[in-house]
């Protein structure tokens, strides 16, 4: 254990590698998928091909787990015999889960919490959680990693394509993205979030190959002249352009201390459908 006893606690939608999550032991809270007939925890019960398969006969909706399940992974950190908790979670513009795990933090006794409203989704959180994670490793002071990692929030962007606007509408998670247009004109827009953690249009093209190209470029331009930066392809079926876009990326930045390769989780495919690629990029310096 590190010598501040500081756990690492993050939720599903933060799509952290599994591989990462054991390396690191992180603690996780699932988000629920809701079909009519039954509820899946994910990651756990259910895999993001399972939730594709059934998209045409129902869509179902999300929702973050009651608050005696959250309680109870407090409860074992807590007898794990940590005193200290990082907890990162996905946007609370896009999600309550945020809010609750804070208030639940406030009322627990005998641990410490920080709760990092990542003002993003996806690896764009991910990537946070996993800087936190070598921040602990590193055994620097609890003071110093908060600081850190409150910095690193305005240091994350993510920029997702999806092949269709069908299932952010649906689930209302739309936010500033504007729809309509974009599927009469087969414009791709390029999906990002706001300050506020809100999804938002950064970018339109028209047609699929345009729409890459011009996430290509967006990375390129947030990465800027930065030496010290780590960046992350998630893809949910869309495994053939993610590889194309991986390698791209290994051409273009080497200096990359390391670029993650992953599948979004089960939750997020819910509110992308398919044909998903997500990047994510974390500043370092």
């Amino acid at each position: 254990m590190n010598k501040e006893k500081i756990a690492l606690l993050v939720d599903s939608g933060t799509d952290v590698p599994k591989e990462l999550v054991e390396q690191y032991g992180m603690y996780m809270i699932p988000l629920q998928i809701i079909y009519k007939d039954r509820i899946y925890t994910d990651k756990v019960d259910i895999t993001p091909e399972e939730v594709y398969e059934r998209l045409s006969v129902e869509i179902p909706s999300t929702s973050l787990p009651d608050g005696e399940t959250i309680t109870k992974i407090f409860e074992k950190i807590k007898a794990d015999g940590y005193e200290k908790v990082l907890a990162v979670t996905i946007s609370s513009g896009l999600s309550g889960t945020f809010n609750v795990v804070r208030l639940i933090a406030e009322e627990f006794e005998g641990l410490e919490t920080l709760v990092l409203d990542t003002k993003n989704i996806g690896i764009g959180s991910g990537l946070q959680a996993i800087e936190a994670a070598k921040l602990i490793e590193a055994d620097l002071p609890w003071d110093e990693i908060k600081t850190k990692l409150t910095n690193n929030v305005a240091k994350a962007k993510v920029f997702f394509n999806v092949a269709t606007l069908e299932y952010l509408q649906k689930g209302g998670r739309i936010g500033l993205v504007a729809s309509i247009l974009g599927n009469a004109l087969k414009l791709n827009p390029i999906i990002s979030c706001n300050g506020e953690g809100v999804y938002h249009t950064v970018a339109k093209a028209r047609g699929r190959k345009k729409s890459l190209d011009k996430t290509f470029e967006l990375v390129k331009a947030f990465v800027g002249d930065h030496k010290k930066f780590v960046l992350a392809v998630a893809q949910g079926q869309a495994v053939e352009e993610a590889e194309r876009f991986y390698e791209k990326l290994n051409e273009q930045f080497p200096q990359a201390e390391k670029i993650y390769f992953g599948t979004i989780s089960p939750a997020l495919v819910v509110h992308t459908g398919p044909g998903l690629l997500g990047i994510g990029i974390q500043l370092l310096d």
